[in-house]
């Protein structure tokens, strides 16, 4: 699989190409701000990219802006973000811009390896990632009235878990319960975001992405 990275830290960003190169990925193009990235960057160049949040000039939401845009010229195309910090207002609009290839991480679970290239292999397949801790903070900003806000702590557990790319199987153990409890969380979930039994094929994605787009 063919990469782009935009970090503006020179020993990150050379961690990261190098961490990469050791698991198989081909980094075919390498900036540290998201500018020059976009200026290089050609529909079919590349499988995914893998972008820091803050970068020149302003050290805000450099990353996920471009983020955005990779995805307006490609649809779909996987995009994994990093950041010390959650940032409300793009980081929303980029996990509400489809339910395909985006990932959310903060930059700590850059350190727990195998974590980080899991994540990454799921957003280049297609898949959502998002780190329990954006997860948490994004829906403590939203609205009291807000549907989310229904779900009894037990659930909000299981849809962080969920929204982390982790099948019935694998939340059961995480949270020494049955797959039978995590299959019946999991539909008291889709229940109270209004999640129809027809959209089953995205429903686990949707249910991670719903409060973003109340």
């Amino acid at each position: 699989m063919r990469l782009l990275i935009a970090e503006d830290d020179a020993l990150l960003r050379a961690g990261l190409e190098l961490l990469l190169q050791g698991e198989g990925f081909e980094v075919v193009g390498s900036a540290d701000n998201a500018e020059d990235l976009l200026a290089a960057f050609e529909p079919g160049s590349a499988d995914g990219a893998v972008l820091d949040v803050r970068m020149p000039p302003s050290y805000t939401n450099e990353g996920l802006r471009a983020a955005l845009e990779l995805r307006s010229r490609v649809p779909n195309f996987p995009v994994l973000v990093l950041s010390a910090y959650v940032e409300d207002r793009y980081a929303g609009r980029l996990l509400a811009s489809g339910a395909q290839g985006v990932g959310y991480l903060l930059k700590e679970r850059v350190g727990k390896v195998g974590d980080f290239v899991d994540g990454l292999k799921r957003v280049l397949d297609g898949g959502t990632v998002m780190d329990p801790e954006v997860i948490a903070q994004l829906f403590s900003r939203r609205s009291t009235r807000d549907p989310i806000r229904s779900l009894t702590p037990r659930e909000f557990e299981v849809l962080g878990l969920v929204a982390e790319g982790l099948g019935n199987a694998a939340i059961a153990q995480a949270i020494s319960v049955s797959e039978t409890a995590v299959s019946k969380h999991i539909g008291n979930i889709f229940a109270k975001l209004g999640l129809s039994p027809l959209d089953n094929g995205h429903r686990r994605v949707l249910a991670a992405l719903a409060y973003l787009r109340s």
